[in-house]
């Protein structure tokens, strides 16, 4: 991803600045602690960059620096990470290369991973360095914070992150205060001593005050550096110093307004409007400023106001780049709206145009916004989505397409089929339908109706110019009426009007592909919607509109279509069919998105009783991973995956190794709405180990991160928790999920609803347990009727799951040969994939069952793998469905809640550690307390020792 050098750069400390030198001592001590993060947090104009690039840059530093100048476009979490990853390559160029390539090779951003590897590397670098975030307060994005965050709790001894902003930022700032992780300065720090204040009002400033006027100065500003420089501003010249010290008073805001205006005033007339002109900027250099403007000379004229301290404040140490105090600007800013209002859309359109003509897109968009050019505005938007949607910059496309009215969206094909997917994303489906009907109804080839692309065919390279204020057949910008004129000497680079050339094919590109694309999204909705016809009929629809080589919309098309079938039971059509969808999404290049449908693909596998392929799919996907030099963004998920099937299996300790590891790969390896299997997973692992309360708990969990997603939602986590509700005896709690849901055994047969009806079927098990009068028969038949759907449909899950639930019914009832005869048939379909859960999470009936198949039918072919379900594995022995044991042995987990208590971590350290909440482990110490006959923890780890338990 491109990287502005010009943000790496340490601003060069002015001359004449004051020697602050009780700061300097505090930043030094810094090097010498545990620390870190030193924050420097203070309102505008306190001199926050101004004192770390004075320390960072004081004789015996013995730190490198890795600088970053923030701006708002680093919100967007892949440009913040590209400079930081860039700043850190100034210092090492071995460093970040990895994590580099990462952020080029667009797809899903996975920013831990990125952040893991580069930690990697700064780890490996031996010299102390210092990674520098100038104006933090401008980040506001979420993601951002977060990254910022995880850097911070995986550095290495040896960097520091040091920070400038205006507020604290939403990091873990009491933690590292308590542990000694933070140094930090506030305004009460950098406010001037008077005997600073008197430096630089009169060694700096140049001006002969009294240390009475010196001190009512400071008293009035509070020690603001920015005011005091103001008011030395004002002062120089005045014969009537006495009589302005005694009146400078008021608010900031009213002394900043009353202060630039005396500045101004005081200025050439030339420099003055210069000044006026220029505000419209956040960032310029010598040629923006004259296209801007009209006037020659700007480089001489930026430096001379630097020289005078005019608030000009140098980027770079080249004097390439400059911009304003931020606070200056924001007066000169509100000066030229109120003297020449009709200046501001002028300006801001050359503004425009020279960062159009520059490449820089983004400023562009910015200052046609700016101007109110909605349709120049709505062009270049047009330009960037396709650069966007590639490099999966989503936050930055919506606030673009946000930024557009409706009614220039809706002439707009392009843009309002990308605002029907942002809807999309978030669930408002009427509102996508709404955006796909207004975009198909929009004449194609049409991308407007003002000037750029307004009336130009998809195919016309032509609006490469146009969008930079070109008329077409010209190489020059045109001037409409009220624009000033550029005056510039330049013409565009060749490789810039290749790079536009290049920007106006893909978004041209991206108009043929629209039909297609309309299509995919209305099976999206379809699905969504649970429309399992609809969606088969518009993803039909959008292969046959495809080319091809348009691998993508083909993948995403075949995708549908294989859901579809998914949801309608058909997992034979739907594993060809999405196998289809997996190889067009590899040859269109996205690897991440390829691999993740591994996991798409290996639920299919499940559901046809196949678990071995499930797990053969899992680990191809996680080899094929591993060949890239940092996880890709589904990684996570694939990981999740595995575990899953590993749990089925039998094997407790590699699925936890698999879910801990997909924890540290953390969100950003899991796609969105994936993140909620990990907690689903894990439930079912500590089910599997007996502790239900922790199950219950990851399965709050796993409601709260729940995200509706395009997969069909076969097995509701409501419906889960009724069944492990029912398993621990909790026959309330399960009557009300019973309750919500309405779901009876005589619903009409549907796969999306089978897992309800088995759920169902388990608590009347569970209430038959406890003596309630229940319909079992009916319940039997039920079953009968789902075994004979899912073998119609090639579902072997669903036939080994409702036949061993008719074996227990049988049991139950006591016909005790029925259901033997059931589970004979369901052992057998289950031995080749190697189930072992799926019959042990069922508890002390299915265990009793299981011995007496052993018994009475010693020859019969299931009774091996029978056996085999009996003996011990890793795992505890299966849970019962009746009170917690009595027995005063511990179980495997309260051995290891017992080993965690012989360490120094506190109850909510220990309950992190096992993934469960702080009442979930109090419970199980009361349990070892008890069996143990202790009342402490030092005495239980006592005990325990004594009885070798540890």
């Amino acid at each position: 991803m491109p990287v502005l050098a010009t943000k790496l750069h340490v601003p060069e400390p002015r001359p004449g600045l004051v020697a602050r030198l009780r700061l300097h001592d505090r930043l030094a001590a810094a090097e010498h602690t545990p620390a870190r993060l030193v924050l420097i947090s203070a309102p505008a104009g306190f001199g926050k960059t101004t004192l770390l690039s004075q320390w960072l840059a004081q004789a015996g530093t013995a730190w490198q620096v890795a600088w970053v100048s923030l701006d708002a476009g680093d919100n967007d979490l892949r440009r913040f990470l590209a400079h930081v990853v860039a700043a850190f390559r100034t210092t090492n160029p071995g460093v970040g290369r990895d994590a580099g390539t990462v952020l080029d090779a667009g797809g899903d951003l996975a920013g831990q991973i990125v952040l893991t590897s580069l930690v990697n590397d700064l780890d490996a670098m031996a010299e102390p360095t210092v990674l520098a975030l100038d104006d933090y307060h401008e980040i506001t994005a979420r993601p951002v914070h977060e990254a910022l965050g995880f850097l911070l709790d995986h550095l290495p001894r040896h960097i520091r992150v040091a920070v400038t902003t205006r507020s604290d930022p939403p990091l873990p700032l009491a933690r590292l205060r308590s542990r000694g992780g933070l140094v930090e300065l506030r305004a009460a720090d950098l406010r001037f001593t008077p005997d600073e204040a008197g430096t630089l009002l009169n060694d700096v400033m140049g001006l002969a005050l009294s240390d009475t006027d010196v001190g009512t100065l400071d008293q009035r500003t509070e020690g603001w550096a920015a005011g005091l420089q103001l008011a030395a501003l004002s002062m120089r010249g005045r014969d009537d110093v006495a009589a302005f010290v005694g009146d400078f008073a008021g608010s900031h805001r009213f002394v900043l307004d009353y202060l630039v205006e005396e500045v101004l005033d005081r200025q050439r007339d030339e420099v003055r409007r210069f000044l006026l002109d220029t505000s419209v900027l956040h960032a310029m250099n010598a040629s923006l400023c004259e296209a801007v403007t009209g006037q020659a000379g700007a480089q001489a004229t930026l430096e001379a106001l630097e020289r005078d301290n005019v608030f000009v404040v140098p980027l770079d140490d080249r004097r390439d780049r400059y911009r304003y105090h931020h606070l200056f600007a924001d007066a000169l800013r509100a000066r030229l709206q109120s003297t020449r209002p009709e200046r501001v859309t002028e300006l801001h359109a050359a503004a425009c145009r020279w960062h159009a003509e520059h490449g820089s897109l983004p400023d562009a968009i910015t200052h046609a916004m700016a101007a109110g050019d909605l349709e120049r505005t709505a062009d270049l938007v047009e330009l960037i989505l396709p650069e966007l949607r590639r490099e999966r910059r989503d936050d930055t496309a919506r606030a673009y397409v946000h930024a557009i009215p409706h009614p220039v969206i809706r002439r707009r094909p392009l843009l309002a089929t990308f605002t029907a997917w942002t809807l999309l994303a978030e669930g408002d489906l009427d509102g996508v339908e709404t955006w796909l009907n207004a975009a198909t109804g929009t004449p194609r080839g049409t991308s407007g109706t003002a000037r750029g692309t307004a009336d130009t065919a998809p195919g016309d390279t032509e609006t490469s110019r146009d969008v930079a204020g070109m008329s077409p057949g010209s190489t020059e910008p045109s001037l409409e009426a009220g624009e000033t004129p550029p005056g510039r000497t330049h013409d565009i680079p060749g490789e810039l009007r290749a790079w536009l050339a290049d920007a106006a094919e893909a978004r041209d590109q991206e108009l043929r592909r629209l039909p297609a694309m309309i299509a995919v999204y209305r099976a999206s909705v379809a699905q969504a919607r649970g429309d399992v016809d609809g969606t088969t009929i518009h993803a039909r629809h959008a292969l046959d509109l495809t080319t091809p080589d348009d691998h993508f919309t083909r993948g995403a098309a075949s995708g549908f279509l294989g859901m579809a079938a998914w949801a309608a039971g058909d997992l034979t059509t739907a594993v060809d069919t999405f196998g289809d969808a997996a190889a067009s999404l590899h040859a269109a290049g996205n690897v991440a998105d390829g691999l993740g449908a591994t996991v798409v693909l290996a639920d299919m596998w499940f559901g046809r009783g196949r678990p071995d392929e499930a797990r053969r799919l899992y680990e191809q996907a996680l080899a094929a991973a591993a060949r890239h030099p940092v996880p890709l963004s589904t990684t996570g998920d694939l990981h999740v995956g595995l575990a899953d099937v590993l749990r089925e299996q039998g094997d407790l300790d590699a699925a936890t190794v698999h879910l801990d590891t997909a924890r540290r790969l953390g969100d950003a390896a899991s796609l969105p709405e994936n993140r909620h299997r990990w907690y689903r997973t894990m439930a079912a692992v500590l089910r599997a180990r007996g502790d239900l309360d922790g199950a219950l708990t990851m399965l709050d969990h796993a409601e709260a991160a729940y995200q509706p997603g395009f997969f069909p939602d076969l097995r509701s986590i409501a419906a889960t928790k009724a069944a492990l509700h029912a398993a621990r005896g909790d026959l309330a709690a399960a009557a009300d999920w019973l309750r919500t849901t309405g779901v009876t055994l005589n619903d009409p047969p549907a796969y999306l609803h089978e897992h309800d009806q088995l759920t169902l079927v388990r608590l009347l098990l569970a209430e038959h347990r406890h003596g309630t009068a229940v319909n079992l028969a009916e319940a039997t038949s039920t079953l009968t009727r789902i075994a004979t759907a899912a073998a119609t449909t090639g579902r072997i899950g669903g036939v080994i799951e409702s036949h061993m639930l008719r074996a227990l019914t049988h049991a139950a009832t006591g016909d005790t040969t029925t259901a033997l005869d059931d589970l004979e048939t369901a052992l057998t379909a289950a031995t080749p994939a190697g189930y072992r859960r799926l019959f042990l999470d069922e508890g002390t009936p299915m265990e009793h069952l299981l011995r007496t198949l052993t018994e009475e039918r010693p020859t019969a072919e299931p009774t091996a793998y029978a056996a085999h379900l009996l003996t011990p594995a890793t795992e505890t022995p299966p849970v019962t469905t009746t009170s917690p044991a009595t027995t005063e042995e511990l179980t495997d987990r309260e051995r290891e809640v017992l080993r965690l208590l012989a360490t120094d971590l506190t109850g909510p350290e220990m309950a992190r550690h096992l993934y469960v909440s702080v009442n979930t482990l109090r419970t199980h110490t009361k349990h070892i307390f008890t069996k143990l006959e202790v009342r402490t923890r030092r005495a239980a780890v006592t005990r325990a020792t004594e009885l070798n338990l540890l």
